[in-house]
């Protein structure tokens, strides 16, 4: 595994480059919810989904959304089974980000998405959001989820 790929937050806090915003990648078969952060690295704001097509189109609109905001990290949610192993999806997700790595010499950083959806639904459910609207918004909110988890965990440890 290359330096740019990252399963340990705690131990390489210090890759990430602060006053830059993240973007956080919620990656699903069919969709990737993308949201981004603040350059404060404080709060996690989903802004859209991507369709996905072809790993080049995909990749294509993550740069452009990565060059537009001026992306200093891609934080990237690792779809592990719930008693903490890998399956399937998870060597999916790693294979997209070795690719995404050679287009860019962001870090990309894993972490654990394990229920980021549940609490995305949880949350639309309680802004009483239609089921139609669930659907079209569920997963970049799941990816706000993701990059803020990654925010609060990075914050305490800048603060430790």
């Amino acid at each position: 595994m290359t330096d740019q790929l990252i399963d340990n937050l705690d131990e390489h806090a210090s890759a990430i480059p602060q006053m830059q915003a993240l973007i956080g990648l919620d990656l699903g078969t069919k969709t990737i919810g993308v949201a981004v952060s603040d350059s404060f690295q404080t709060v996690a704001t989903p802004i859209e989904t991507v369709k996905r097509k072809k790993f080049g189109v995909d990749a294509q609109r993550l740069l452009d959304i990565i060059a537009e905001r001026n992306i200093g990290a891609i934080v990237l949610g690792l779809p592990l089974n719930m008693d903490g192993s890998e399956g399937p999806r998870v060597q999916s997700t790693r294979a997209f980000a070795r690719n995404l790595a050679k287009l860019t010499p962001l870090p990309i950083i894993f972490w654990d998405e394990r229920l980021s959806t549940v609490a995305a639904e949880r949350a639309l459910l309680e802004a009483d959001t239609s089921r139609k609207r669930r659907s079209e918004v569920i997963d970049h909110v799941a990816a706000g989820y993701i990059l803020q988890g990654v925010l609060d965990r990075l914050g305490h440890l800048r603060r430790a």
